[in-house]
């Protein structure tokens, strides 16, 4: 991610890493996944809680669960959705792997399957899985954004782009795509149509933190760190808005990478991923 989503945090601690990771991802030098293609996409019915001790009773019961009946798609969605809230992403890839296996045909199945696989690092498996996730009289618009999330990991931003807009096809104005989009166009380092775009997903009626965050990013980037600043402060205290843009500040300070990207240049050659 659209499956994907940049991990958000909320507290006292700088927002920058977990927004960072998210393009770092996709192909800037890191070797952790947070689903960039995962912005408003879901696994279940209901979304997981962010209570630590909350997602563990939930884990053990939908654990319980999936024990007594481990060919019940629903049951294994559930289960996986709170099992990556924990960032227990192998054992989740693991869950929905046994689940589809049992149930080729579940496109919804195959949906989450291949955003798991995103989420753990897997990306040309999750690449083959998305792929039958849905089909040609039966475009999803979530899953044609996990894909382009996933050519975004794999450096393909053209192809990303191409799956975006599809997307945007079925779901005009979809947040979550926008935002993806938005990202991959400074993955491309096109900073300002990726302020733009962001600007826009930003704008819509269900744009979440998430969204305005990738929003500040891109902002900082292109060195307009007050306003990154404001935006920041849609969603975070004062004082975690501007920790969130220092700690950005710090990052291009400290990466040639990221001044690359903010002046446009070429990205350094890619080397092996570790991790």
């Amino acid at each position: 991610m659209p499956e994907s989503r940049p991990a958000v945090r909320t507290g006292r601690a700088p927002l920058a890493a977990a927004l960072l990771v998210a393009m770092v991802a996709g192909g800037l030098g890191g070797c952790k996944s947070v689903g960039l293609g995962d912005i408003t996409g879901s696994i279940g019915r209901s979304a997981p809680s962010s209570d630590p001790a909350t997602l563990r009773g939930q884990a053990e019961e939908l654990g319980r669960q999936y024990e007594r009946r481990p060919e019940d798609p629903r049951t294994a969605m559930a289960y996986a959705r709170v099992l990556r809230a924990q960032e227990q992403h192998s054992q989740a890839v693991a869950v929905l792997q046994t689940a589809s296996t049992r149930n080729p045909q579940n496109l919804e199945l195959l949906a989450a399957y291949g955003k798991a696989l995103a989420d753990a690092g897997r990306f040309k498996e999750a690449q083959e899985v998305l792929a039958r996730a849905h089909t040609p009289d039966r475009p999803n618009w979530s899953v044609l954004s996990a894909q382009g999330s996933v050519a975004d990991q794999l450096g393909d931003q053209k192809l990303a782009q191409q799956y975006y807009d599809a997307a945007l096809k079925i779901a005009p104005g979809e947040p979550g795509v926008m935002s993806n989009l938005g990202l991959s166009y400074a993955l491309g380092r096109d900073l300002p149509r990726a302020e733009a775009t962001l600007r826009e997903a930003s704008a819509h009626a269900r744009a979440d933190m998430r969204v305005r965050q990738n929003l500040a990013l891109v902002l900082a980037l292109q060195g307009k760190f007050t306003e990154a600043e404001d935006i920041s402060r849609r969603d975070l205290s004062p004082a975690d808005a501007a920790a969130n843009v220092s700690a950005i500040r710090k990052m291009i300070a400290e990466s040639n990478t990221w001044r690359q990207i903010q002046q446009g240049g070429k990205p350094p050659p890619r080397q092996a991923r570790r991790g």
